[in-house]
């Protein structure tokens, strides 16, 4: 992952989008999740997401991204969005929503935000194909 205290690393985000993307609450790996899935995008951009299911909420979500600032930035904002949600309201999250809370995405990265919510979107078909 690159380092995220590079200028490019933050893009001139709100402070409270820099402090996502610096929280560790949602970043990182899980062990057995409920569901799963990796994408890798058209910029060579690779992105995960683990998700714990219970009664059709998401009560435990995590990303890791190897990309860019504004790749981990999206992934950041989804699993924020995501976490306490039924998978039904999950899959009403959209790459414009993400782009609108992200407050300064680049117009040359907003293919992040597909990346991002695509990557969701196929964890929850993963756990939906299970049920």
């Amino acid at each position: 992952m690159k380092n995220s205290s590079s200028k490019e690393g933050t893009l001139g985000y709100p402070t409270e989008v820099i402090s996502l993307l610096n929280s560790p609450k949602f970043f990182g790996r899980m062990n057995d999740p409920t569901a799963s899935s990796y994408l890798k995008g058209p910029c060579g951009d690779s992105m995960e997401f683990y998700l714990v299911i219970e009664d059709k909420r998401i009560t435990d979500i995590r990303y890791y991204a190897d990309g860019c600032g504004a790749t981990r930035a999206c992934a950041a904002m989804v699993a924020y969005l995501a976490y306490g949600k039924t998978v039904n309201e999950a899959l009403n999250i959209s790459a414009g929503e993400v782009i609108k809370r992200l407050k300064g995405l680049p117009e040359d990265h907003l293919h992040c935000s597909i990346l991002s919510v695509s990557t969701l979107y196929r964890a929850i078909a993963d756990y939906l194909l299970k049920a």
